[in-house]
């Protein structure tokens, strides 16, 4: 079991959600060996010494420091009407290998709020699950135009059904290098979307044959990716 205590370079003590999960939950004792990481590359064996339920102490029996990977792989959602759908697609690009989310407001749009801290604690969870020494970053939900208009890496991806001609993702996406993948709403981006997207320098692209849920294209869009660099 992996734990995640984010003040780990600077304490020996387990947060308190994760305290009580490993005392009251799993019922941890004196002596018992755990996996620890600050979800940024710092990943520690240790013992627990003292098994409170609020601040669960130990000791450390080993440190190691993970090298984060060379490319950054940053998808940006439109969050969807049903948010259990979004939380899915959270959860499973997460496992996958995620680092960066970011959910944007477009025109056809049918959610425009999100509760940041509930998709927080699904990333923590997931990356735990994973075990994963660098958790991905979850960022404020923005508009398209925002998003679009700021996006700097090279190599950038729209995912839209219009009927124009495409590549595949696998075609077009370079190994080893930062991605930016935009997945519209349920409504798909708009026309006047996908142009200010192809006029900042974005590629269209294809996920397959079949007409993904906004979700499923966004999980789809991350495994391929993910399979690209291994």
């Amino acid at each position: 079991m992996l734990f995640y205590a984010p003040n780990l370079l600077h304490e020996n003590i387990l947060p308190e959600e994760e305290s009580q999960h490993a005392v009251k939950v799993l019922r941890l004792r004196i002596g018992d060996e755990v996996e620890i990481t600050n979800g940024k590359g710092n990943f520690c064996k240790a013992r627990i010494t003292n098994p409170h339920p609020k601040h669960c102490e130990f000791e450390i029996l080993s440190k190691d420091f993970v090298e984060k990977r060379s490319y950054n792989l940053h998808i940006a959602i439109a969050p969807t009407k049903n948010i259990d759908r979004l939380e899915t697609f959270v959860e499973k690009a997460v496992e996958i290998g995620v680092d960066t989310i970011t959910p944007i407001i477009c025109r056809f749009s049918e959610r425009k709020t999100i509760k940041s801290e509930r998709l927080e604690k699904i990333v923590i969870s997931a990356s735990k699950q994973s075990k994963r020494t660098y958790f991905p970053v979850l960022n404020s939900i923005c508009s398209f135009c925002e998003l679009v208009n700021n996006a700097a890496v090279s190599q950038k991806f729209i995912a839209h059904c219009y009927e124009n001609e495409k590549q595949t993702l696998k075609q077009l996406c370079l190994p080893a290098t930062d991605t930016l993948l935009l997945i519209g709403p349920e409504g798909d981006f708009s026309q006047d979307e996908v142009k200010l997207a192809l006029s900042k320098g974005f590629r269209a692209v294809s996920l397959g044959n079949n007409r993904l849920r906004t979700e499923t294209a966004g999980i789809a869009a991350c495994a391929t990716v993910e399979v690209i660099n291994q």
